[in-house]
């Protein structure tokens, strides 16, 4: 058994690698023109990652804008921009594909000639509490098509938000690249009754000593600036230190403004709605499809109920309901604060789940809630650094991989992952590595136990401003999630589709989703726990 192999040089932590000495494994990434990220934390691929690597990013690539600096007032400007049904007045009946031409225009109101927005699309009947996401084609002359599957019968709204114009994805795409250090995080280190607390991070500039807290089993890379009188051994805790300010250019700050151009409908020039007649006759052949994490859409709302189009979702509205399901199980819960919801809906919602007190810290666990009676016991882990909670004790830092790698596994054994949001201040390599790691450990675990019940709750969408898109855009979430998506295809995990169900959901983006949105995500996780026997 060998951890992925660290360059000899991180090992000894004496002699450091700075970034502009990356030697061996060079070779490897100089097929992909980017900016190697922080020499130590280079990877040694296999081939085969390496080919997969290759295809992951290539797959996420997003379209630039002609080269040379953009002036303002020719970048993307949703009030001027708008959208057509392709026919408005058609004859269309569930089942049907719904087609909306959206064209872009700048702030003189002149047609844009390149693509690269990025933006969001839902249709909706606000009587009915139904809602389904939209598949968004960019043509790359500065038209978009956006395709919807017509689930329900009504009057079907569409609706069209422009979520950043193209001239910001390509600040955020220079931000991942050039300042992953733009969240950092901090540890406390101790002995007796003198401290001291460093600055850390996946990557540090070179030049000062530092701590390696490399994983020894997943190779996953973690560094601490070395406390000047204490030992790396000391640390025990590990916290976030905080966000950077002033990463923007006037110009570039231009490109994120609430009112003008973050999350900004963008209005039909005609209809805006059609009327959708009912099937002819009950077709349900459409559910019970195989899995397919990247279709779409992968579900919709009706009477603000999810519906999945490839397996039956059935509702547990009574607590009793899920204590049948849960019986005898237990539930791990790995990731951030969007699936530590779960935890917290769970043990509110089920009055003979009781919350054991391990004293963890309010809102960082782990968390813990028994029902003896009935013998199921639910748990809550945080994933490993980075992780922008405050504050985990050291001894409570832990890989999500290294902990399925010490679950035993079988049919009485629930896990559910979410692992996103936190990484994206990162280049997609650090969370490509991190997957690749879980997966290898889903995949043992499988192999052991193959009738364990292994979920992955999506990333979702939330509210973004200035600030909070610099850091947690939606695109970045979503870059992250299409990778998520590809990577654990064809395994035998099933997917909470979180993403669409904040996206199709009338309720305002939130990065912690109203709590409806949540008992439908409950629903959806404990329907593949307990399906239906049919």
């Amino acid at each position: 058994f060998s951890p992925q192999h660290l360059d000899d040089d991180t090992v000894s932590g004496s002699n450091w690698i700075t970034e502009n000495n990356v030697q061996h494994s060079l070779s490897q990434t100089a097929k992909t023109t980017r900016k190697p990220y922080c020499g130590y934390t280079e990877q040694t691929l296999s081939k085969r990652e390496q080919v997969e690597q290759e295809s992951l990013l290539a797959a996420i690539q997003w379209p630039k804008p002609p080269d040379g600096k953009v002036p303002f007032a020719q970048s993307t400007d949703p009030t001027h921009s708008d959208f057509v049904i392709v026919k408005p007045s058609g004859f269309f009946k569930v089942g049907d594909q719904l087609e909306v031409l959206v064209r872009m225009k700048d702030f003189q109101g002149k047609p844009k000639q390149y693509g690269g927005d990025y933006l969001q699309a839902r249709i909706h009947s606000p009587g009915l509490k139904a809602g389904a996401a939209g598949r968004i084609v960019d043509c790359h002359n500065g038209l978009y098509k956006v395709f919807f599957t017509l689930l329900w019968p009504g009057e079907v709204k569409v609706s069209v938000s422009l979520v950043h114009p193209s001239e910001a994805i390509q600040v955020l795409l220079r931000l991942r690249e050039e300042r992953p250090d733009r969240v950092y995080f901090k540890s406390s280190f101790k002995s007796g009754r003198y401290s001291e607390t460093t600055e850390c991070n996946v990557c540090l500039p070179a030049g000062l000593p530092v701590c390696n807290f490399t994983d020894l089993y997943t190779g996953e890379p973690w560094f601490c600036y070395k406390p000047q009188k204490l030992s790396c051994a000391s640390r025990i805790n590990h916290a976030k230190g905080g966000y950077l300010k002033g990463l923007l250019t006037q110009e570039e700050s231009l490109f994120f403004q609430s009112d003008v151009n973050i999350k900004r409908p963008i209005f039909s020039s005609g209809p805006d709605s059609v009327i959708v007649k009912p099937k002819a006759f009950t077709d349900s052949s459409s559910i019970g499809r195989a899995e397919d994490p990247t279709a779409s859409p992968s579900g919709y709302y009706y009477e603000d109920q999810w519906r999945s189009r490839t397996y039956w979702i059935h509702n547990f509205n009574k607590s009793d309901d899920i204590t049948e399901c849960l019986q005898g199980k237990v539930i791990h819960l790995f990731g951030d604060s969007t699936i530590r919801q779960w935890f917290e809906y769970l043990t509110a919602f089920v009055p003979d789940l009781v919350e054991f007190n391990l004293g963890s810290p309010k809102n960082v666990g782990p968390f813990m809630s028994v029902d003896l009676k009935h013998n199921i016991l639910l748990k809550f882990r945080c994933h490993g650094p980075p992780i922008r909670f405050s504050t985990v004790f050291s001894s409570e830092l832990r890989y999500i991989a290294n902990e399925l790698n010490s679950i035993v596994g079988g049919r009485n054994t629930v896990i559910a992952i979410t692992i996103w949001s936190h990484f994206s201040t990162f280049p997609v390599e650090v969370y490509i590595r991190r997957l690749r790691n879980i997966r290898r450990a889903v995949l043992q675990l499988l192999d052991r136990s193959p009738k364990t019940a292994i979920v992955i709750r999506t990333a979702n969408v939330q509210e973004l401003g200035p600030e909070v898109s610099l850091f947690n855009s939606d695109w970045y979430s979503f870059q992250l999630d299409s990778v998520m998506r590809k990577m654990f295809s064809g395994i035998a995990v099933h997917f909470v589709d979180a993403w669409e169900m904040s996206v199709a959901h009338y309720l305002p983006h939130n990065l912690h989703p109203n709590e409806i949105i949540v008992k439908n995500q409950i629903d959806a996780f404990l329907s593949y726990v307990c399906p239906l026997q049919t």
